[in-house]
């Protein structure tokens, strides 16, 4: 503590400049948490789904990772979803929860997937193969370019 003309003491260590630094490291460390939390929630999600969706939506969480690390995990409407900056890119859809027989992997506005006039925003899904990987793999990546 420091003591100032008036005879107050007042703390020292806090200055203005390190007043902005101290709410900007304390902002990323509730990202940070905050993204770990929905991971979690995501991961636990997929754990709870009947075998055939939990397999696909095990590896679609695999793929959108690898394929483009700036996604972030979330929980949107109950399902796995992947967004950039709060905005949701994509999704996936279980089918039991749907009550459809097949899963669906889906992408929404933010999404830049545009391709002249009319494009798909969403897939029907059975069974991941090879080719189905390295389609979605691309479609994310330009999802996210």
């Amino acid at each position: 503590m420091t003591e100032t003309k008036a005879g107050k003491k007042k703390a020292s260590g806090s200055t203005a400049a390190t007043a902005p630094m101290s709410r900007a490291a304390s902002r990323a460390a509730k990202e940070a948490a905050k993204k770990a939390e929905d991971e979690a929630a995501v991961l636990a999600n997929i754990a709870a789904m009947p075998p055939q969706d939990r397999r696909l939506a095990e590896r679609l969480h695999g793929i959108v990772h690898a394929s483009a690390p700036v996604l972030d995990a979330k929980l949107w409407y109950g399902m796995p979803a992947y967004a950039k900056d709060g905005k949701i890119v994509c999704f996936f859809q279980s089918a039991r929860r749907f009550k459809t027989r097949y899963a669906t992997v889906g992408f929404m506005h933010a999404a830049n997937l545009d391709d002249g006039a009319m494009w798909p925003t969403s897939f029907a899904l059975t069974e991941l193969n090879a080719a189905e990987e390295a389609r979605i793999r691309a479609l994310v990546k330009k999802a996210v370019r």
